[in-house]
Parts: structure tokens; C-alpha cells; sequence
């Protein structure tokens, strides 16, 4: 039976230094998910990216404010992004399918029902989905946290067996990641409270941060589903998680059953 992974891939992951797209990092991304689909897995991927790519095509003469910089950014960047991932999977005969999705669409009821299906169906026919929120129509209190809050609940909406939070980082540690003296924390069990060691401050390329990650890692375990937190600027870091768990640096969310 096929394993169900939701990748979620951050937008300091995907960037460079300079905040631009970081296209070999995304071509290796895409490498290594063909792989793990030709190893007997169904992949969702949740990627970041498309402010930041829009972000980079226009320069924009008179002061927008954020709501404005965000819905502008991302209408210009989802398409340049969606665009990428298309021609990078084509290389490989992989089919990909757009979800833009909202907070609303979450809530139990037919619009739950009419995005489980959808999906559903992408799977069923090898199609493979790319999630991100919806940002042109999505503000303020229609918001989610941030992509890992919305990886969270696509991994239990779609029942996966694995969420994968990309980051770039290797996981949690037991201080500062850049600390000598920090360790870090390989596997995480249910009911373990790591707050004294998660650092508050937010990614620098999105919304999100480490305190992101731990919620959604948390809520998503109790639900029943392992979650790996990882560095996406690893080499090969997807297929070394899969071939190589116990020397590759993450941080494992463990179920009971797991």
C-alpha cells in the first residue's frame, strides 16, 4: 500500500540570500519528490515561495500597505511559481494540479468535502497536488498563521500518514541551533512539552518560525499522524529521511503505533 507524505516546503528553503527564488533548490526538490513517488509514495506538496516570487517581478511606484503588497505579490508570484513546478515535473511525466485553498475551506461542511474530493481525485490519477494559501482573496482574520498551519490540516484532511515540515534548520534543538552546546532533539513523544526550547523569533523569508512548526507538529501528532521537522537546503534531504532516518538530522514526531 502506497504511503501519503505532505512535503511543506518554506519559503527559506526555496530563497536565496537576496530573497530571490532559489531555482536549483527548487529542481532539487523536485528531483528527490519524482523519487519518492517512483518508491511507492503519494506526495502533496505545500509550497511557499509565491510572495517572494512576485515580490522580485515588479517594482511598484506609489506605497501599498500590506494586505496590498500580499495580494498583489502573490497573484504575480503563485503564477511564475505554479509555472516552475510545471516545467521542472514535466521532466519527469509528473501531472500537477493548483490548489489554492482559504482558512473557511477547513471548516466542516461541503466546501471540506468538495476540496477532500478534489484532491482525492489527483491522487487517484497520479496528478500530483501543489497547495498553498489563497492570497489574493485571503486577509487579515481570513488568514492562516502560515503554510505550516495549512500543511497541518491538509495532513489530516487527506488522513497522510507522514507530514514533512521543510525549514532551514535541522529540527529542534535544545537551544540556540547555532549554540556548540545545543543538541538536538531527535524524536519527540506523545504528550512532551518542548516549549521551554522553542525560540520565538519568525522566518525571515515568511510568516512562520519554529514556534510555528511545534504547534503544528504537536496538533498534527495528536491527530494520529508522524511529523518530521527537517532542513530543505540539505542535499537529498527527502531521500535520505527515506533511505537513511537514523543519520539524517530531523526531528521526529512520533505516534503511539510508530
Amino acid at each position: 500500500m502506497k504511503k501519503r507524505i505532505v512535503v511543506k516546503v518554506g519559503s527559506n528553503a526555496l530563497t536565496r540570500t537576496d530573497g530571490r527564488l532559489d531555482v536549483t533548490r527548487m529542481s532539487a526538490l523536485v528531483d528527490q519528490i519524482a523519487w519518492l513517488r517512483q518508491h511507492d509514495c503519494e506526495v502533496i506538496l505545500v509550497s511557499s515561495g509565491a510572495v517572494a516570487c512576485g515580490r522580485r517581478e515588479l517594482k511598484v511606484e506609489h506605497e501599498l500597505d500590506s494586505v496590498e503588497q500580499r495580494q498583489l505579490y502573490s497573484a504575480l508570484g503563485q503564477a511564475k511559481l505554479i509555472g516552475l513546478y510545471y516545467d521542472l515535473f514535466r521532466e519527469y511525466h509528473i501531472h500537477v494540479g493548483q490548489v489554492l485553498t482559504m482558512k473557511e475551506n477547513f471548516q466542516p461542511g461541503e466546501q471540506f468535502r468538495n476540496q477532500q474530493a478534489c484532491m482525492r481525485v489527483m491522487l487517484e490519477n497520479g496528478v500530483l497536488p501543489i497547495v498553498n494559501e489563497n492570497d489574493t482573496v485571503s486577509v487579515t482574520e481570513l488568514m492562516f498563521t502560515d503554510n505550516d498551519e495549512l500543511s497541518g490540516l491538509i495532513a489530516q484532511m487527506m488522513e497522510a500518514d507522514t507530514l514533512v515540515l521543510l525549514s532551514n534548520i535541522d529540527g529542534i534543538y535544545t537551544g540556540r541551533p547555532e549554540d556548540p552546546q545545543s543538541q538536538l532533539i531527535k524524536e519527540v513523544a506523545p504528550g512532551t512539552n518542548l516549549s521551554q526550547y522553542i525560540q520565538s523569533e519568525k522566518s525571515s523569508a515568511g510568516r512562520g518560525g519554529m514556534q510555528s512548526k511545534y504547534a503544528t507538529a504537536t496538533r498534527v501528532q495528536q491527530a494520529g499522524v508522524s511529523v518530521i521537522i527537517a532542513n530543505g537546503k540539505r542535499d537529498n534531504i527527502l531521500i535520505d529521511l527515506f533511505q537513511h532516518p537514523e543519520t539524517t538530522p530531523h526531528t521526529l514526531f512520533k505516534i503511539c503505533n510508530s
